[in-house]
């Protein structure tokens, strides 16, 4: 060790000849090793960038907002540009949806598919609370994957829902279908109730024939065959579910259909119309129809021939 002759009271390490920083640690003293000049000038860069920095963009923090920046520059404003430039660019394809119709977009592959794309991003945002990610839905909510509808799988039927809504209050055109509760509001008896569920349950091939299934079966003709139809086939018309198959909106095990012929069930969903666009809602059925279950628009009937000797 010795000492800087210009300055005294440092002592410089003989190996290094470096000076030491004048602290001691059980006979560990520390070279007081000079900073890289390259990394001095780095550390000055950064300070000076960030003193152009805060001139220029916002960034120092006060009561009720920020500094603004001499440049006016705001993420808030550049998100707003993307979304016009993308509002700009997706509108001749939006256009030329909203002038086809539903049922005519399938003969246009490339318009097909941006309007799957776009009820997806759609669907995304609106419908997943209710009908699930992958669209398969749960206990009173239905599984749009499925070819198993209420109210019609055609792409026309499906916008119909959409655009109405399933018991919209203050929508005339609404879906809307009313089940009895049966036991709640005392037209069957308890026992009755569990006869026609026994009947439910050899309609849907989960029970075979039995003695509560045969009494069920009068009971099931006189007061659910209207709608359900007599074997169980369901009536879209007003929203029946089919009852003949092992698809079940709120459980087909016996507890949970003596509780749905009990208390009955009035599930809702909200008419898009008025929050979403009439584009959006068109590219949503089209989603929905293109996920398995879709159907074909159902033929139109045929014209009846005139009566011989009518009037021509």
């Amino acid at each position: 060790m010795t000492h800087d002759k210009t300055h005294p009271a440092k002592v410089i390490d003989s190996a290094t000849g470096t000076a030491m920083v004048g602290h001691e640690w059980d006979g560990i003293e520390e070279l007081d090793t000079p900073l890289p000049r390259w990394w001095l000038w780095t550390f000055y860069a950064t300070i000076a960038f960030s003193l152009v920095y805060v001139v220029l963009y916002p960034a120092i923090p006060m009561l009720h907002s920020a500094s603004t920046g001499t440049l006016g520059w705001t993420s808030r404003g550049v998100l707003a540009d993307d979304i016009a430039h993308e509002k700009v660019e997706h509108q001749a394809i939006r256009n030329a949806i909203a002038a086809t119709p539903i049922e005519a977009l399938a003969a246009n592959p490339a318009l097909q598919r941006a309007a799957i794309e776009g009820g997806h991003a759609a669907f995304k945002v609106n419908c997943v609370q209710c009908h699930g990610s992958g669209a398969a839905g749960g206990k009173g909510y239905p599984n749009l994957n499925d070819d198993d509808w209420l109210w019609g799988g055609d792409l026309s039927a499906i916008q119909q829902t959409l655009v109405n809504g399933i018991r919209q209050p203050g929508n005339d055109a609404t879906r809307s279908s009313l089940m009895p509760s049966f036991g709640k509001d005392g037209i069957l008896t308890g026992a009755q109730v569990q006869d026609v569920v026994s009947h439910v349950r050899v309609l849907s091939q989960q029970d075979p024939a039995n003695a509560s299934s045969a009494r069920g079966a009068q009971l099931y003709a006189d007061n659910c065959a209207v709608c359900h139809g007599a074997n169980g086939e369901g009536n879209r018309g007003v929203g029946a579910p089919k009852l003949s198959d092992k698809i079940w909106l709120y459980g087909g095990d016996r507890a949970s259909l003596v509780n749905t012929v009990t208390n009955a069930h009035a599930g809702v969903m909200p008419a898009w119309t008025g929050r979403l666009d009439p584009v959006t809602i068109k590219m949503l059925a089209v989603y929905v129809h293109s996920l398995g279950g879709g159907e074909a628009a159902p033929a139109l009937a045929a014209p009846a021939a005139p009566a011989a000797g009518a009037a021509q």
